[in-house]
């Protein structure tokens, strides 16, 4: 089969922009004041941010930092939800916070739509994904998903001691992304690696880190070539032969796409399956009640969704202006925290706790806006499942040592290893 010409030349441009450098700014380092030189890289963020959101959210609910090259922390929920359906003067052009920006012509399409576009384009790029991810279409992928979870506990048979996040919980999404992408499952090392690069790299040097997302785009690339060479029933090839405005979606927005569903469709799941069996392990009553009670689990899940909840997003300042009190300038990074909008207790009665029978619970742990997260209903289930099928297996289980337990930095939070003992 010939080669469709849209994917002829390599599309390394579909990340281009992390080059063009603007108000360069030291990233890392000890922070001084959480309120004037905030920055979620910090070791101590990783390991407990949740303390530090709240001394914000009661003496400077918008904290600053000149870090990244200027950027804002809002904590509330009410400002959080308030950018988050402000499409007006914030941009998701840019929604991973870096020392760069991408370029102002990248939009409205963004390098990965639909999260980095901006209206009107966001709603028909949107629109193309939908279809695989109603609640009917991630129904039928519920069976395998229960029997690869089976398998993965069928595996640590014989061993006192396993890491939940590592030997199960990271696997799950792996799987299920790399079936629906129809990538090799084989690869799932190389997906946790691309995680890694996307979200976890910021700090690195610019040619360093754009070389490294070269290499995402090159595998991506690769598989790409094969679906065309080789057409199949997945979402890969739906993405190749899809349509907007009359026309087969560009190289780059196919590349783009599909590497939002890969990093996406893996760290934000992954995260919140280990943040789910941490507080398990840790919390024994909780425990306990949710293995007497399986039918507890959706509600028990949605809360620890709310409470743990993995995902923070960015935005940039559309244009100088002041809101509420204070003075955004263009391009000014706006990181929307919506595990700190999760925490505050003039949304949430005793918003610092973990109630799993929570009968309320708009948690925003998926995010707000006309970005609200399109997977939605494939991260609850695969959630649902991998609890149901740990707890059913693996009744009793208490962490080895706390102090074992590790975080990812970044805008994607989630436990990266979590060594307990079965039995």
């Amino acid at each position: 089969m010939t080669v469709d010409k849209r994917f002829a030349e390599d599309f390394r441009e579909a990340d281009r922009g992390l080059g063009e450098s603007s108000r360069s700014k030291i990233v890392t380092g000890p922070v001084s004041d959480w309120a004037t030189d905030f920055s979620h890289l910090e070791p101590e963020w990783a390991a407990d941010p949740y303390p530090i959101q709240d001394d914000l959210r009661a003496r400077c609910p918008i904290a600053h930092t000149d870090r990244f090259g200027g950027g804002w922390l809002p904590t509330r929920y009410e400002d959080v939800a308030a950018i988050a359906y402000d499409t007006e003067r914030f941009s998701s052009r840019g929604v991973v916070v870096s020392n760069v920006r991408p370029p102002l012509e990248v939009a409205p399409a963004g390098n990965v739509p639909p999260i980095t576009s901006d209206p009107p384009f966001h709603h028909d790029a949107r629109k193309l994904l939908l279809p695989a991810f109603t609640k009917t279409a991630v129904g039928r992928l519920e069976p395998s998903t229960r029997a690869f979870c089976h398998s993965l506990i069928d595996s640590l048979a014989g061993k006192d001691v396993v890491d939940a996040a590592t030997d199960y919980a990271q696997h799950i999404p792996v799987r299920v992304i790399a079936d629906m992408l129809g990538f090799p499952p084989e690869d799932g090392p190389r997906f946790r690696e691309f995680v890694e690069i996307m979200l976890e790299g910021v700090n690195l040097p610019t040619e360093e880190r754009q070389a490294k997302i070269n290499m995402v785009f090159d595998y991506i690339l690769a598989q790409i070539h094969d679906h065309l060479a080789n057409p199949r029933d997945d979402l890969t090839t739906y993405l190749i032969n899809a349509e907007l405005y009359g026309e087969k979606l560009s190289a780059k927005h196919v590349a783009g796409m599909t590497s939002l569903l890969l990093i996406a469709g893996v760290d934000t799941t992954w995260s919140a399956i280990g943040a789910s069996l941490w507080h398990l392990a840790k919390t024994p009553a909780d425990r306990e009640r949710l293995v007497a009670d399986p039918g507890l689990i959706p509600t028990a899940m949605e809360e620890f969704l709310r409470a743990y909840a993995p995902v923070t997003m960015a935005r940039l300042v559309k244009q100088d202006m002041h809101w509420r009190g204070v003075d955004m300038k263009a391009d000014d990074w706006i990181l929307l925290s919506f595990p700190a909008a999760n925490r505050d207790p003039a949304q949430f009665d005793r918003a610092d706790e973990v109630v799993i029978d929570r009968e309320v619970n708009r948690h925003a742990a998926f995010g707000l806006g006309i970005h609200r997260c399109l997977g939605s209903h494939l991260a609850r289930m695969e959630l649902r499942v991998a609890l149901e099928v740990w707890l059913e297996r693996v009744p009793a289980f208490t962490l080895t040592d706390p102090s074992a337990v590790t975080w990812s930095t970044g805008q994607v939070r989630g436990p990266r290893h979590i060594p307990v003992r079965i039995g």
